[in-house]
């Protein structure tokens, strides 16, 4: 039979926290303008995916707007995939960033945001000032080109 003192011993995983890089802050690349994100962004892009499913990436920015990483959010279908925002924050915190630029490609080519590319950046910006974490731009990445949301006055 379990003992009281038994009970009462619980076990709780422990939780580290930390970020490693082996990049030189001065050799990271800077962010200027919505075309410097994109241009980051394709390049880091799978090619074999980028006309054929959904991905949703987050390009993590520091104080001077300097790159510290991308992360992988999701892989979907051919017209969707999910853009979890606590997995985007907890990303964006973990990794000490003080901005994010939220980017996801359209395998069709078209480079137009849909209603929910626009509700889904409010939403990320809106949370992102609780967090004081800015959320700089949402970008549509294409093979062909992208759009910025920022640039369009969307977000």
């Amino acid at each position: 039979m379990e003992t009281q003192q038994e009970r009462n011993h619980i076990q709780v995983a422990e939780i580290q926290l930390s970020y490693k890089t082996k990049v030189k802050p001065s050799d990271r690349p800077k962010i200027m303008s919505s075309k410097d994100a994109y241009d980051i962004l394709l390049q880091a892009w799978d090619k074999d995916k980028i006309e054929f499913v959904e991905q949703f990436k987050i390009l993590l920015v520091n104080r001077a707007n300097r790159v510290l990483g991308i992360v992988d959010i999701s892989t979907g279908s051919i017209t969707g995939t999910v853009a979890d925002p606590k997995i985007i924050f907890a990303s964006a915190i973990k990794a000490n960033a003080c901005s994010l630029i939220m980017a996801h490609n359209h395998p069709s080519g078209n480079k137009q945001a849909s209603q929910a590319d626009i509700d889904l950046s409010r939403k990320m910006r809106e949370g992102g000032k609780i967090l004081e974490i800015q959320v700089l731009d949402h970008i549509i990445v294409t093979i062909e080109g992208y759009l910025s949301l920022t640039d369009e006055g969307l977000m």
